[in-house]
């Protein structure tokens, strides 16, 4: 389906990039031609994704950039130093986010604003940073945003500081597709249901009763392979879909149509032994 040329002359920003599904899309989006440029907090495992998307595509170009996306100044410095450095910017990709299982009525407001703050805050501020380059610069553009298939109609029962961050990236996505189309910048978003990662999966299914009951509620019976996103990414981030905007796009095997990802959690125990797994799982 994809060439070598799909998203050349394209420079892509994905945020939370250095690892998971980010790096995925990132090395995706490389072998089809697109200069990378990844984002995140900690400076050693950017270089070692950089050298990962350079390893796997001779000539590919790709630049890692230390920044909180929380944090909007260092924000549009990092917008600033990405446009000097590669000449410009044709897209953006807002993957980073933050999750863990609670009981609600255990959350801290700091638990929940740490979440809400990268996930919702943060893709704000990278969404408002690039889409004033782009209007102020007269060009089309496009924006992926990372939700979750809780993030419209069911919600979600143990994780809601994601299924609210999630909800209102959505909300935004559509909101945004409409009111700059005109400018010709696409808003899209993908909601992919369990794709194993190493950090998020450590923190949601680390047990592995959960993670067995997780793959059998998922019709396929199976979970998403990385490359697979990847796909979909490159799809929407190309001119293959140019006419598709406000769109947020299920992939997760069927999974979608049992409601509430977690929900079946509540099944499995009592709540007072779920309270403990969940402290203990929580990020020291």
């Amino acid at each position: 389906m994809f060439k070598e040329d799909t998203l050349s002359g394209k420079t892509i920003l994905i945020t939370g990039g250095g690892s998971g599904l980010g790096l995925a899309m990132a090395k995706g989006f490389a072998s089809c031609g697109a200069d990378i440029a990844i984002c995140g907090r900690t400076r050693e495992k950017l270089d070692n994704a950089v050298k990962e998307i350079e390893a796997e595509k001779e000539g590919a170009v790709a630049r890692g950039y230390t920044c909180d996306v929380r944090d909007y100044e260092a924000v549009n410095g990092m917008f600033e130093n990405i446009v000097s450095d590669f000449g410009s910017l044709e897209g953006l990709v807002n993957n980073a986010a933050g999750n863990f299982l609670s009981a609600s009525e255990d959350l801290s407001p700091g638990g929940f604003k740490a979440v809400v703050d990268i996930v919702l805050h943060g893709s704000f501020n990278c969404t408002h940073v690039f889409g004033n380059y782009l209007i102020d610069q007269k060009k089309k553009g496009n924006i992926l945003n990372m939700v979750t298939t809780y993030a419209e109609g069911t919600g979600c029962a143990f994780v809601l500081p994601s299924a609210c961050g999630k909800a209102g990236v959505l909300a935004m996505t559509r909101s945004l597709a409409f009111e700059w189309a005109t400018y010709g910048i696409r808003l899209n978003a993908i909601a992919p249901g369990p794709f194993p990662t190493e950090g998020a999966w450590s923190r949601l299914v680390p047990d592995r009763v959960l993670e067995k009951k997780f793959k059998a509620k998922v019709p396929m019976k199976r979970y998403g392979e990385k490359e697979e996103l990847a796909n979909l990414a490159i799809f929407l981030m190309s001119d293959l879909a140019d006419y598709i905007t406000g769109e947020c796009v299920v992939i997760d095997g069927g999974e979608r149509l049992q409601a509430g990802q977690f929900n079946f959690i509540d099944g499995l125990m009592s709540r007072s032994k779920l309270k403990k797994l969940f402290k203990a799982m929580k990020p020291k």
